[in-house]
């Protein structure tokens, strides 16, 4: 087996994967991720660059639990939305998809503002991860 046909098999398993059961995360783009720390109980996800507007968000967490008060998604055109987020979400966990208000051409996605507590278990960091779907 060359690395041609192993090239093609490796495709074919993501077509498979976004085809199947795991769908719904293809229609999901990651708009920028943190490091939390201890020491810090405010942060912020800019987004640098996305295409087009979203429908909704999700928070994932990797790394350490990471536990959050205050949510805030700002928008391009001035607006914010505060997300009814207040749930400890566990290493390898997510939050629950959040529709975003307003009109669909006003959901150009700033940045992502957020309160947070993480527990000092002297593990590792933890990362928060901004996803969005259109």
């Amino acid at each position: 087996m060359n690395i041609t046909d192993l090239a093609k098999i490796a495709l074919m398993m993501v077509l498979v994967a976004c085809t199947g059961s795991l769908r719904a995360d293809c229609d999901w783009q990651m708009l920028g991720q943190r490091s939390v720390d201890h020491r810090a109980d405010h942060d912020e996800i800019p987004v640098e660059y996305s295409e087009g507007t979203f429908n909704s968000v999700q928070l994932r967490v990797q790394g350490a639990p990471v536990e959050f008060s205050k949510v805030t998604v700002y928008f391009r055109n001035g607006g914010k939305q505060e997300l009814d987020i207040r749930d400890e979400i566990p290493a390898g966990g997510e939050t629950r998809t959040i529709d975003l208000q307003g009109r669909s051409d006003d959901r150009h996605i700033e940045r992502v503002a957020f309160n947070y507590r993480t527990a000092e278990s002297g593990g590792g960091r933890a990362v928060v991860q901004l996803w969005a779907k259109t």
